[in-house]
């Protein structure tokens, strides 16, 4: 008998759904669009993910060849080698080796003997440059007093230790975190909780409409005026440097996280303000020791979104940090970011050589920080969650 109730139960539950279906096509493909498109976004997002991994792995299973040092085979010896060994010394693919005739080879064997004759012969030369322990740690070049650490890829040896970019992709962020959580959390309380509700019709929206400023604008603006103002007020030596361009940075995901935090504030149900104020407290006391604990978990939300907004910023810093990639803990240096660097640079380096793929491998650290910083952020707001509301 259960079974039978059962069976009839799905049935009915098929029916309906197939009335739905045919009572309401357009619904339903509007339904099924939706499902789409979402699920297109997810793939894309994947497949960037993968294309730029592909790129990168190279160098993360440290079979990327950056020696600057050159040892040429003779050209009499080009018949004594195996196919292996010449696709391996010319640097080609088996498909491209395949497509070569024997004159071919032998003219790109004689350009080999030619790059021997140009490149370095000091000791650095013969350094894989390319590998992580230079890409990490500091080494002592040939004209240097101590060990550094040295991005400067263009030259005789190049150097790519991502250390200095590192350090200036968490100076500026930092910098734009001081200067815009502060600024955004305190205007989305104002808005949220102690503006008139007419204020807050024209606030609310001309905050957020600062988000529709191109960062293009705000990074030249920040080269032309917010760099020469900051230099006359605090007389610091380099034009363009960390502040600045996290100042710029800073203007540029304010929007981002006021209206996240004014969201999470806003939800707060009216009755807690309404038994604070009941109780003797002021508007700002409720707001402050009151909604703000209710809806950190939102407010958090939007930090985290604003640091991953920051660190994957690039025009901004590319024109307003001053491109220097200098290790300094100052934030009034210039400093380089990893995006600029990518930025500046990508469309200068020879495809599928030592240089592109790291510039690929800096952008794959870019998206490992930023999905890690956003589940972080998850996991911290569960967490907060579960605290504040408790199980349910």
């Amino acid at each position: 008998m259960a079974t039978n109730t059962t069976d009839s139960k799905r049935s009915v539950g098929w029916m309906g759904l197939h009335r739905g279906h045919k009572a309401r096509p357009m619904e339903w493909l509007a339904e099924k669009f939706i499902f789409l498109v979402s699920l297109s976004a997810i793939l894309m997002v994947f497949l960037i993910f993968i294309f730029v991994l592909r790129e990168a792995l190279p160098v993360f299973l440290g079979q990327t060849d950056s020696t600057a040092a050159i040892k040429a085979v003779p050209v009499e010896k080009m018949d004594t080698m195996s196919d292996a060994e010449l696709i391996e010394y010319l640097a080609v693919t088996p498909s491209e080796f395949k497509a070569m005739d024997k004159e071919t080879i032998k003219i790109l064997m004689e350009v080999r003997l030619e790059s021997e004759k140009e490149s370095p012969t000091d000791k650095d030369a013969g350094i894989n440059t390319a590998s992580w322990t230079y890409l990490l740690l500091p080494y002592q070049w040939t004209g240097y007093e101590k060990p550094e650490y040295i991005w400067q890829p263009i030259s005789q040896i190049h150097k790519y230790n991502i250390i200095p970019l590192i350090i200036g992709s968490l100076k500026t962020t930092i910098v734009a975190l001081l200067f815009a959580v502060p600024v955004s959390l305190g205007a989305a309380i104002y808005v949220s909780q102690m503006a008139s509700p007419k204020l807050k019709e024209w606030l609310k929206p001309t905050i957020e409409l600062l988000a529709g400023i191109p960062s293009v604008v705000m990074g030249f603006f920040a080269l032309i005026v917010m760099a020469t103002v900051f230099k006359a007020v605090f007389n610091y030596e380099s034009r363009l440097n960390a502040f600045v361009a996290g100042i710029a940075l800073g203007l540029a995901i304010i929007p981002v996280v006021f209206s996240i935090a004014e969201d999470a504030l806003t939800s707060v149900p009216r009755s807690y303000t309404q038994a604070a104020l009941a109780l003797g407290s002021s508007r700002w006391q409720a707001a402050w020791q009151i909604v703000l604990p209710a809806a950190l978990p939102g407010v958090f939300a939007a930090v985290v979104l604003g640091f991953g907004r920051a660190i994957g910023e690039t025009m901004i810093v590319l024109l307003a940090s001053g491109n220097a990639s200098i290790v300094s803990w100052s934030f009034f240096d210039s400093t380089r970011t990893m995006t600029a660097t990518i930025a500046a640079e990508l469309a200068e380096a020879v495809f599928g050589g030592h240089h592109y793929r790291i510039l690929f491998m800096l952008g794959t650290i870019l998206f490992v920080v930023t999905f890690l910083s956003n589940l972080a952020g998850d996991l911290i707001i569960h967490k907060l969650k579960h605290k504040l509301e408790g199980k349910r």
